[in-house]
């Protein structure tokens, strides 16, 4: 019956694991929802996953934050929150932003965003447009100075380039 459980279990991490990465802890609570009490069977099934190579919150961190800068434009802050809701380690969060970051220049990140914004809503010609305009990097989880340079800049952007 326990090795009855425990391939059960396997069957059910696979099953989750083919749909989307999943962190440890999250792939720890799934299992427990199916299998309450069973924590022991659970870090058994979780322990041989990291054996194989399927289970890996450094390496879902780094891809994940990797991909997100790559198709949408958003500061440090902005992607800490999204890592944490995929409750993954402080330090595997750390690493993972530091990699992106330094692949990434965060100037042109904010530059990208600012654009996209010029693109579809044009340059804010007065105060409250620069003030949504400087709320809407603020949302994307740019820090205040880098907002604030980038709005003294929009009136230099080409949209060009």
């Amino acid at each position: 019956m326990m090795e009855s459980l425990y391939q059960q279990l396997m069957a059910r991490a696979f099953r989750l694991l083919s749909r989307k990465a999943r962190s440890t802890a999250e792939l720890r609570a799934k299992l427990l929802e199916k299998a309450p009490g069973e924590e022991q069977l659970v870090e058994r099934v979780i322990v041989r996953l990291q054996e194989l190579g399927y289970l890996n919150d450094q390496q879902l961190a780094s891809d994940y934050a990797a991909l997100r800068l790559q198709l949408k434009p958003m500061g440090r802050r902005r992607l800490r929150e999204e890592l944490r809701r995929k409750r993954l380690p402080e330090e595997a969060i750390e690493a993972a932003l530091n990699q992106a970051y330094d692949q990434t220049d965060e100037e042109s990140l904010i530059m990208r965003a600012v654009r996209k914004w010029v693109r579809t809503k044009g340059v804010p010609k007065t105060k409250a447009d620069a003030k949504r305009l400087f709320d809407h990097l603020m949302r994307l989880g740019f820090e205040y100075d880098h907002a604030r340079r980038a709005l003294r800049e929009v009136s230099k952007i080409s949209l060009e380039e």
